[in-house]
């Protein structure tokens, strides 16, 4: 194998990181730590439009993000990941929730939380960020 070869992250390496060491070491918190690091990754990694996102995602091999619809204080995507855990098995994806919820409040400037649901039946994750227009983040 050539150098560059050695440098990409196979999708087993990822699920072994993402699904078995991260579960390991976060125990029950893992969910709230994930979202408030995604949060950091976001201030890390700041995107001057949600739009950005989609590209993001696709680069940082967490999926493919597509938005759905939008509201006045809203936004609903949904996620197609690459790397789905074994029949049984959940992920957490409130790291993606975090980030998302972060870059929309740094755009926007008002204080925001993002949701995210799995639909079993079609293995894709609903994430809804919501925003209050009345309180400035």
């Amino acid at each position: 194998m050539n150098e560059k070869e050695h440098s990409h992250v196979t999708s087993f390496g990822y699920e072994l990181l993402r699904d078995h060491v991260l579960t390991s070491i976060l125990g029950k918190h893992e969910k709230d730590i994930l979202y408030w690091a995604g949060k950091d990754l976001a201030r890390k990694f700041p995107l001057y439009s949600l739009d950005e996102a989609i590209t993001f995602f696709n680069e940082a091999g967490w999926g493919t993000l597509h938005l759905e619809k939008t509201t006045k204080d809203s936004a609903f995507y949904t996620l197609s990941t690459y790397n789905l855990p074994q029949s049984g098995q959940s992920r957490s994806h409130r790291l993606e929730a975090g980030f998302l919820a972060e870059q929309q409040q740094k755009i926007t400037g008002f204080l925001t939380e993002c949701y995210d649901e799995e639909v079993k039946k079609n293995g894709l994750v609903s994430l809804q960020i919501k925003w209050d227009s009345k309180t400035k983040g």
